[in-house]
């Protein structure tokens, strides 16, 4: 028997106790007469203690540890003479009278503590010692403990998890789709799924009625800090459903995630629709854990021979509260931050409403103090506050901008604190985007998702009116989940397809099999898919994904730890039909 109890389970009640532990050596610390060692699992540490009085065969042993030796130990369980708080063993050590050397470690190429000295890409390089800090591995047992809480929810509720394939068919709408080549069939090639969609939506045609998977999803995108390669959804898909049936249904697994993981009690989460998102906060996944909504001063700032404002297509300012004291240093600190290419605005005009009800601007050669008091005004301003004010060609594009500059001035106030969550729904997306590389309509969300009952007039005559029954969960500014009711009628379905630009032999040729599977009775249905990764970062209070996932990619989409992706042999490549002179020429 390697042990009797785990590192981290001991407490008071087992002094007096004989006990065996293994695990790895975190630290050696040897005082002289005494030598005490701190014993690390995966549940606990659990601190060893060494008298100067010990046999030469365990002196012997003892000289020759070093950190991250696997070892198994055993001994009487005794009263800790200096206790320690922070740790649930703190109150007692094990007196060591035996110990045996399961594994010999090298010298680690960093310090495996929650304080690391190893940076990203070595700790990348390293992940499965990185897996070994408790900050890490607690990430992971976060994740296991969320997954286990949602199946529970999901199970309650009457649905299913039904497996789906991985290896599926190319199509031309969403991201790239990564490919694999078929041996077995020369030519051809699989895609691995950006989603389960079609799947999902064929086992409500056959009748399962309440579907869910935590699926491996894949879209060959350039990354960011919420974004790999290969990801992992709660995928959900529900039949005879109308669009609240929905919402309610994963808003009460949400609440009920927080309430359990966080200990949070939500409110009933709004319902702002798309449009509104765009013209307060210019992004379609809004913070709402603070104010600072915009406003449009297009109409009130032009007409004072101000080229850059006359010139305009929108004006719009946000007001910062109690900002009016920011320096010049300040300004021109937030100045460069909107010219960031990241943003790529031209510049920023502040209005300051200082305290004594005075304005000074860096426009104040061409609008007086009454005009500025109208900006004030519209903006709902107090003596002390900060106007900052964007300007665009391009209305979204400016508004986008303002959004940045709107989450920098929360992040410098403090007002985007990771431990208040403030939840939304944003629905009434439109179902069409224009693009203008295709020259042609694309899916904003996806061909199957459903146009609104009371825009379906419209759809022939100004289909970019047309909104979508499609939904995102928002909360703290991040996208947590989306999803739409689905199109079950062919002919919509066929419609839809139109304006996308597809013929009806592309139409069939990508599609033919969910059409045809239409015709035999398709309920109205409709899902939602959780980005995992994200709500599980969101619960550690991360930035990134990357440290809630086993084994991440890097920013370049490369697993340094294993190097991939890598060249594949000669034999390999003539097997799948391949070229390497085609490679070679990449």
């Amino acid at each position: 028997m390697y042990r009797t109890h785990t590192c981290g389970e001991l407490r008071a009640d087992n002094i007096g106790e004989s006990v065996t532990l293994s695990g790895w050596v975190q630290k050696i610390r040897n005082l002289g007469g005494m030598t005490f060692i701190d014993l690390r699992d995966r549940y606990g540490i659990s601190q060893l203690v060494f008298d100067e009085n010990i046999e030469k065969d365990l002196q012997s042993k003892l000289e020759t540890l070093g950190r991250e030796f696997v070892i198994q130990v055993s001994g009487e369980v005794i009263e800790r003479a200096s206790k320690n708080k922070k740790i649930a063993t703190g109150e007692i050590e094990i007196a060591v009278n035996a110990l045996e050397i399961l594994n010999k470690s090298e010298v680690p190429p960093f310090t495996i503590e929650e304080n690391t000295d190893g940076g990203d890409e070595l700790r990348m390089k390293y992940r499965y010692l990185d897996l070994r800090r408790s900050c890490v591995k607690e990430n992971l047992v976060l994740r296991h403990r969320i997954g286990h809480l949602v199946r529970n929810y999901l199970d309650t509720q009457n649905f299913i998890e039904v497996e789906t394939p991985m290896l599926i068919k190319s199509t031309p709408e969403g991201a790239r789709d990564f490919v694999v080549p078929s041996r077995m069939n020369p030519g051809t090639f699989y895609a691995l799924p950006q989603s389960p969609q079609v799947f999902k939506q064929l086992l409500m045609v056959s009748g399962f009625d309440r579907y869910y998977q935590i699926v491996k999803c894949f879209r060959d995108e350039d990354l960011r800090a919420d974004r790999q390669p290969e990801f992992t959804q709660i995928d959900c898909e529900m039949s005879f459903v109308e669009q609240e049936d929905v919402l309610n249904l994963f808003e009460g697994m949400t609440k009920h995630l927080f309430q359990e993981v966080r200990n949070v009690k939500l409110d009933k989460f709004p319902r702002m629709p798309w449009s509104e998102a765009m013209d307060k906060y210019g992004s379609d996944k809004p913070d709402i854990r603070f104010g600072m909504e915009f406003v449009e001063l297009t109409d009130v700032a032009k007409g004072k021979d101000f080229a850059i404002f006359d010139n305009a297509a929108y004006i719009g300012a946000i007001c910062a509260p109690a900002c009016a004291k920011y320096t010049r240093k300040q300004l021109d600190k937030l100045t460069d931050f909107v010219k960031r290419p990241q943003v790529g605005a031209k510049g920023l005009v502040y209005v300051k409403y200082n305290e004594d009800g005075s304005f000074k601007s860096s426009v104040d050669k061409f609008y007086s103090a009454d005009d500025l008091k109208i900006f004030a005004d519209n903006c709902n301003a107090k003596p002390g506050d900060l106007l900052l004010i964007l300007v665009g060609d391009d209305k979204r594009k400016a508004q986008e901008q303002l959004c940045e500059l709107r989450l920098e001035m929360g992040n410098q106030l403090g007002l985007r604190d990771k431990n208040v969550f403030a939840p939304l729904w944003v629905v009434d997306f439109p179902l069409l985007e224009w693009n203008e590389d295709m020259n042609r309509f694309q899916a904003m969300h996806h061909p199957f998702t459903s146009p609104k009952s009371e825009d379906f007039s419209l759809i022939d005559t100004n289909p970019g009116d047309v909104r979508a029954n499609a939904y995102d969960l928002v909360i703290n500014g991040v996208e947590i989940g989306g999803g739409s009711i689905r199109i079950f009628d062919k002919d919509i379905q066929a419609k839809m397809f139109e304006l996308l630009g597809f013929s009806k032999e592309q139409a069939e040729a990508q599609f033919g099999f969910l059409m045809n599977a239409f015709k035999y009775g398709a309920p109205p249905h409709g899902g939602v898919a959780f980005g995992f990764d994200r709500l599980v970062s969101m619960f550690a209070g991360l930035d990134t994904i990357r440290d809630v996932i086993a084994f991440p990619k890097n920013n370049s989409g490369r697993d340094v730890m294993i190097e991939s992706p890598s060249p594949i042999a000669k034999e390999q490549l003539d097997e799948l039909y391949l070229e390497q002179k085609e490679i070679d020429n990449l």
